[in-house]
């Protein structure tokens, strides 16, 4: 058997691609031997991938939310109903309401949840934007699509009590999404019932 520990290039990364969450050890050297057993200019397709992800992608200055352009698609699309909210904790919790096909509003990212544990109090997450963003009154109505753990019923509960004295209508999504759930890992059809059976909160 191989002693990998002769070969600090491949060490270096099986470590790096050890940190992608849901991956071990095992499953970072079975993808970096993918990797080494592919040619040259598929490797360097990976690569350039990465760089040009990391140097194109920022956040929309209106919903926080992944973009190559500034506003977003979702943000500038007419299409969308501007009158709904729908509040997410992280990205890929808005990629998952999408995939959904039950919201035609448009969205804010938080990035997290509150957590004061681990240091995670409101001047962390993009609360003060979102409040600006309902300042004007558009929005009618605001879906907490956090996520069914403590942290993320704990910020629904403290984003309702900021956003009911504006005279905006609050709501949840229904739970048929199972607590503890992350919404990116729920299947399309729960999240579909849980928009469309949101409640009032």
């Amino acid at each position: 058997m191989i002693d990998w520990k002769i070969n600090p290039s491949f060490n270096r990364l099986v470590a790096e691609l050890a940190k992608f969450p849901g991956v071990g050890k095992k499953t970072a050297t079975r993808l970096a031997l993918f990797v080494l057993r592919q040619p040259d200019a598929e490797a360097e397709a990976l690569a350039e991938a990465i760089r040009e992800m990391k140097a194109r992608t920022r956040f929309c200055s209106i919903c926080f939310h992944y973009t190559e352009e500034d506003p977003c698609p979702v943000c500038t699309d007419p299409a969308r109903d501007e009158t709904l909210l729908c509040v997410v904790q992280d990205p890929q919790d808005l990629i998952a309401v999408e995939r959904s096909r039950s919201f035609r509003g448009h969205y804010h990212v938080l990035h997290g949840a509150l957590s004061p544990l681990d240091g995670i109090g409101p001047e962390q997450l993009k609360i003060a934007e979102l409040m600006t963003r309902l300042a004007d009154g558009s929005v009618r109505e605001v879906l907490l699509a956090t996520n069914f753990s403590v942290e993320g019923e704990a910020t629904a509960h403290y984003l309702a009590g900021l956003i009911r004295p504006l005279g905006i209508n609050v709501s949840r999504l229904a739970h048929g999404i199972p607590l503890g759930s992350d919404l990116e890992y729920v299947d399309e059809a729960t999240v579909n019932r849980a928009v469309e059976g949101r409640q009032s909160i």
